[in-house]
């Protein structure tokens, strides 16, 4: 029902254009990693195939009740940071062994922090159930929806999908994850940088 109603919305509004998501599987465990720049991000990510996404959201999110029907009723399923990220973990990893696609947004906010570093959540999900991590760029969403000085806008907005990063399973060391998730947020970057950088309002360090 929710993909009946905003597929063909958005496509309309934001003229959504789609590169390279032959890439994604259409069947068996995978993980869909996007940059996050506009608190639409889930919308536009979902676009990209005709899977269902279970997505990976801050707890914070669950605590309104309409919206945490909203949520639950798409697929997601909370994660309360830097305290049951563990708990989560298992959650995904149990989702993957099931076959289903899960998406998360590595660097965990749509915030225009300037340093937004890449938390290792995909890459752990990935080599505890031996997942391709598919890298995904959304261009032009931050215009789409502005986050924190908010403002709507309707460019055109493009969604490429990069060739999907092989993963075998093995034990989440650290060193293992730290590895992953630089190719990763290095996949997702050169997906991103024939389109020049993002058009944010920043917010600047003190």
């Amino acid at each position: 029902m929710a993909r009946a109603v905003v597929k063909p919305v958005f496509t309309a509004l934001w003229r959504v254009e789609l590169r390279g998501t032959d890439h994604i599987p259409e069947i068996g465990a995978i993980v869909l990693a996007a940059n996050h720049e506009s608190v639409l991000d889930g919308f536009f990510l979902a676009l990209a195939t005709r899977r269902r996404l279970r997505f990976m959201a801050k707890a914070e999110l669950f605590g309104y009740p309409v919206l945490k029907q909203l949520m639950t009723g798409l697929g997601a399923f909370p994660v309360l940071r830097n305290a049951d990220e563990g708990r989560a973990v298992a959650r995904g990893v149990e989702l993957l062994e099931r076959g289903e696609a899960i998406a998360i947004f590595p660097q965990g906010t749509a915030i225009p922090y300037r340093n937004r570093p890449y938390r290792r959540g995909a890459a752990r999900l990935a080599l505890a159930a031996g997942a391709p991590i598919v890298p995904v760029a959304l261009i032009n969403t931050e215009k789409a929806m502005r986050p924190y000085r908010f403002r709507i806008g309707f460019p055109r907005v493009l969604i490429v999908a990069g060739e999907p990063i092989e993963v075998a399973r093995q034990a989440p060391s650290p060193e293992a994850v730290a590895e992953l998730t630089a190719r990763l947020e290095e996949a997702i970057e050169g997906l991103r940088a024939p389109f020049g950088p993002q058009a944010h309002a920043w917010i600047e360090p003190r």
